[in-house]
C-alpha cells in the first residue's frame, strides 16, 4: 500500500452518518456491555468453536481501525505503520522464528461494528493481541471484548475513561496521549498570554467533551471564564449555525476539540468568517494529515499539541530510524502523528512477546509493565496502576507558506512538555485502589 501524498491525505470520506451520537462525556460499563453484545449473535456462528491456536503458529495481532469515514485518512496512516512495526520484527527473526502477521479490520468508527470485527479476529482468526481504535468510545467496546476473552488490547486513540478503574482490566493498555494529558499541555502553553475568554466547538462524543474537560481543569489556575460552549454532531459538513453563536459571545480563544475532517472543515469556515482576525484558535490535536489537505493559509496561526512530529528525528534517533523506514515505503513521504500511534502499539508488542518469550498473556503483561521503551520520540512506559503510556507531548505551531522548506515542513515545535505522571489524573481520581 503506497499511495502518494495526495491520496494519503483524501483517503476516507466524509459520507458517515451513524456513531458518536449520544450526549454526555462517556457511556457507562453497563452501554459498553451492551454494544458488546450487538456482537453476541457471533458465538452462534458456526465457526465460533474457540480452537486451541497452535503456539508456534503465526504471532497474529488484530488491527481493528475506522479506514472508511472522516477518521480514514488517519487510520489509514496507522495500519501502514503498524505494518512496517511488524516487517521489522519479522526481518529480526521475529519470536525464535515464529513470524507476526498484522490482521486490519474496519471497523467504521462504530462501537457495534468493532465489537462484532474484535470478536471475529479473536474467535475465528485467533488473533494473539489487538490493536487499535480511533475513538474514544469505540475503544471502550473493543476493550471490554478484549477483557472478556483474556486478550491484551493496546489502543492508539485519545480517551481518557479508557484508564477509570470502571472500564480498566489487567488485559488493557493505553499507548495513545489521553485528553487530559493533552488539552492540559496545551492550555498550560497558551493561557497565560492568550486572553481568559475561553470558548469551545467541540464534537459532540466523548473525544470532543474530553478535550474540552481537560482545558477547563488546566484553566482553572489561569482564571479562565467558559464564555461559549457549542457542539456539533460528528462528521459536520456545514458549521455555519454553530460559528456565529462563538463570534457573538467574543472569545480571546477558541478550542476546536474535534477530529480529522471535521477539524479541517470547522477551521477552513472559521477562517472563511474572519475570525482568526478576532481570537486566537487552538486544537489540542492538531493533525498533520488535515494541516496538509487543508493548507498553509486555513492553519496559519494556528497552536496544538501532537504526539510526534517528524522533525524530531534532527534530535532523536529513534525518530529519525522510524522516519526511515516509512520514507523508504512511501516515496520519500515522512509518516504522521497518528500513523506513529500505530508504529508504537503493535511495535512495543512484539518487543514485549520478545522479552516475555511468549505469547501468553500474563508473561506479556509482566514484561509491558517492566518496559522502558523508545520506539519513536524518546523513552516512554506504562504506569502501574492504569497502564497509561507515560510519555512527552509536542506543543506545535502551523507554518505560514513562507516558513515552509518542503511540502511536508508543516508545523513548528514550540514547546515540549516532558514525560512526567504529574501531568495525568492520579489513581486514586481514576478509581484505582
Amino acid at each position: 500500500m503506497k499511495p502518494g501524498a495526495e491520496e494519503r491525505q483524501n483517503q476516507g470520506g466524509t459520507d458517515m452518518t451513524s456513531s458518536g451520537k449520544g450526549k454526555g462525556i462517556m457511556p457507562t460499563r453497563r452501554e459498553v456491555l451492551a454494544v458488546g453484545a450487538a456482537g453476541g449473535a457471533l458465538l452462534a456462528a458456526p465457526w465460533i468453536a474457540r480452537p486451541a491456536f497452535a503456539q508456534d503458529g503465526p504471532i497474529k495481532i488484530g488491527f481493528p481501525v475506522p479506514l472508511t469515514g472522516p477518521y480514514g485518512s488517519e487510520a489509514q496512516e496507522q495500519a501502514r505503520c503498524a505494518q512496517i512495526a511488524v516487517d521489522e520484527f519479522n526481518a529480526a527473526g521475529g519470536l525464535d522464528g515464529r513470524m507476526a502477521e498484522l490482521l486490519v479490520r474496519d471497523d467504521k468508527l462504530k462501537s457495534g461494528e468493532a465489537a462484532t470485527r474484535t470478536l471475529e479476529l479473536i474467535e475465528k482468526d485467533g488473533a494473539d493481541f489487538i490493536c487499535g481504535s480511533l475513538s474514544a468510545s469505540v475503544q471502550l467496546a473493543v476493550n471490554t471484548v478484549c477483557a472478556e476473552r483474556g486478550k491484551i488490547y493496546n489502543s492508539i486513540s485519545q480517551s481518557d475513561a479508557i484508564n477509570e478503574a470502571e472500564h480498566f482490566s489487567k488485559y488493557t493498555f493505553h499507548e495513545a496521549l489521553n485528553p487530559h494529558m493533552t488539552a492540559g499541555a496545551v492550555g498550560h502553553h497558551v493561557f497565560p498570554d492568550s486572553g481568559k475568554k475561553l470558548a469551545f466547538l467541540i464534537a459532540d462524543y466523548a473525544y470532543g467533551h474530553e478535550m474540552a474537560r481537560g482545558f477547563k481543569v488546566a484553566g482553572e489556575q489561569y482564571g479562565i471564564e467558559v464564555v461559549a460552549e457549542v457542539t456539533h454532531p460528528l462528521a459536520s459538513k456545514d458549521f455555519s449555525t454553530f460559528l456565529p453563536q462563538i463570534q457573538a459571545a467574543n472569545p480571546d480563544v477558541l478550542c476546536l476539540c474535534n477530529f480529522g475532517f471535521d477539524q479541517l472543515n470547522s477551521l477552513k469556515q472559521a477562517t472563511s468568517f474572519g475570525m482568526k482576525n478576532q481570537m486566537k484558535m487552538v486544537a489540542p490535536a492538531l493533525l498533520y494529515n488535515q494541516r496538509r489537505a487543508g493548507g498553509a493559509s486555513i492553519y496559519s496561526g494556528v497552536v496544538g499539541g501532537t504526539n510526534y512530529y517528524w522533525k524530531l528525528e534532527d534530535e532523536i534517533a529513534s525518530a529519525k530510524a522510524f522516519n526511515d523506514s516509512y520514507r523508504e515505503q512511501n516515496d520519500g513521504a515522512p509518516p504522521s502523528d497518528y500513523g506513529a500511534y500505530g508504529y508504537a502499539g503493535v511495535g512495543v508488542l512484539l518487543d514485549a512477546v520478545k522479552q516475555a518469550g511468549s505469547t501468553d498473556a500474563d508473561a506479556v503483561i509482566a514484561a509491558l509493565e517492566a518496559l522502558k521503551y523508545d520506539k519513536y520520540k524518546g523513552e516512554q512506559y506504562y504506569r502501574a496502576c492504569d497502564h497509561q503510556s507515560v510519555q512527552s507531548v509536542f506543543i506545535i505551531e502551523s507554518k505560514d507558506e513562507a516558513d515552509m522548506e518542503n511540502e511536508y515542513d508543516v508545523f513548528r515545535i514550540v514547546a515540549t512538555a516532558k514525560a512526567d505522571e504529574g501531568a495525568l489524573r492520579s489513581c486514586g481520581e481514576l478509581g484505582h485502589a
